[in-house]
């Protein structure tokens, strides 16, 4: 199985979690299935899982370095996520990055991301606060020099840290996915066409939105998450100009002989 490796500059080379960062999408010891789940998720936003590729169960269990039952309890609920599509006798194809469903799903999130800010900050205590600031703190302290792959891990813990306030639990199975397909766009996009001047405008649209949660001030809060909305669909829309289209459907390579091996 080839992969595309597109971090370039923007990588952490010390990987997600380098500095300890306690954060609710860490999964207990020995949840092995939740294991799976977070290392194949986070491959898929990295773009170390190609888009539109086709995998073996195998593969997976390879990259995570976790056995069959979790790995395949994991796709399954992946597949449930629309981030991998289950292939019967032939494994599973990742997702490609489909600019018109993305742009669709933006609308989607624009509403859910106003409930949840609406709902966190209500529902936010003390200690959840005490993230809060340690998060945005973080995110302030590197902004000069953050690469991509550490800003991707402080907004996973930020977005986690909103659903648990929210007190909503509904939000995890139905949020997080959009928010793993935003990510991913969002990472090409950085990572091939906006370099630095992306992620450091990407970095300062959180901070404002962290901050304006933290103040109280709900109607602050939704304008800020508003603008990041719409600054995922500029994203898309410079994709679409400027991107190769095997980057967004690996398959669109192969059928072109552009491409190389999905698996």
């Amino acid at each position: 199985m080839q992969q595309i490796d597109h971090r370039a500059e923007y990588a952490d080379p010390d990987g997600p979690g380098a500095d300890g960062l306690d954060h609710p999408a860490q999964p207990q010891a020995g949840d092995r299935t939740a294991a799976a789940y977070e290392r194949i998720e986070e491959l898929f936003v990295s773009l170390q899982l190609q888009p539109g590729a086709a995998l073996r169960t195998q593969d997976l269990q390879a990259l995570t370095g976790l056995g069959r039952t979790p790995v395949h309890q994991a796709v399954r609920r992946l597949a449930a996520e629309t981030l991998l599509d289950v292939q019967p006798r032939n494994g599973v194809r990742v997702a490609p990055i489909d600019l018109a469903r993305e742009r669709r799903l933006a609308d989607l999130r624009r509403d859910m991301e106003r409930f949840i800010c609406g709902a966190a900050i209500a529902g936010m205590e003390g200690n959840e606060r005490a993230r809060l600031f340690y998060i945005k703190d973080q995110l302030r302290a590197d902004a000069d020099r953050i690469t991509l792959d550490r800003f991707n891990m402080l907004d996973k813990a930020f977005d986690m840290l909103m659903i648990q306030a929210s007190r909503e639990r509904f939000l995890e199975r139905s949020l997080r996915p959009l928010k793993a397909l935003g990510r991913r766009a969002g990472y090409l996009d950085i990572s091939r066409v906006s370099g630095a001047a992306g992620l450091r405008e990407t970095v300062e649209r959180h901070l404002a939105i962290m901050e304006a949660v933290l103040d109280r001030d709900v109607a602050r809060a939704r304008d800020m998450s508003d603008g990041l909305i719409n600054f995922g669909l500029e994203m898309l829309d410079r994709l679409e100009r400027h991107i190769d289209p095997a980057c967004l459907d690996i398959s669109f390579g192969l059928e072109t002989g552009q491409g190389g091996r999905a698996g």
